[in-house]
């Protein structure tokens, strides 16, 4: 069971990124693919999290209307568009999945329990310049 992200980087504010978190070894479809912010110092946060079955989508407050969260589910694949990119953005990215049991996506859980999603995967560096 694995997730593994790519596509951090340098980058000035007000430009873009994408950032993937390739799945394997797990039921993709069964899963909520979250990804997650930690600036330095600061506690892990919830940014967007898409459930794969059926696309539905949750973001934090803070990036909505920037940030677009996608899947390719034939690439076991989720991807973050990260546009507007602003200083506080910078940090590293991680990708988690959190099962839906059988009451379906459980995205809104990226916001309170992070800790519910397991695996995670290693993280991606983001650092935006001002």
């Amino acid at each position: 069971v694995q997730l593994v992200e790519s596509g951090g980087g340098l980058v000035q504010a007000g430009g873009s990124l994408r950032l993937s978190c390739v799945a394997s070894g797990f039921a993709f479809e069964a899963y909520d693919i979250g990804w997650f912010h930690q600036a330095p110092g600061q506690e892990r946060e919830g940014v967007s999290c898409i459930s794969p079955s059926d696309g539905a989508t949750n973001y934090a407050d803070s990036v909505k209307g920037r940030f677009t969260i996608s899947t390719d589910n034939a690439k076991n694949t989720v991807y973050l568009e990260m546009n507007n990119l602003k200083p506080d953005d910078t940090g590293v990215y991680y990708c988690a999945a959190l099962y839906q049991r059988s009451t379906g996506s459980r995205c809104y859980r990226m916001h309170d329990r992070a800790w519910f999603f397991t695996p995670w995967g290693q993280g991606t560096r983001v650092t935006v310049s001002s």
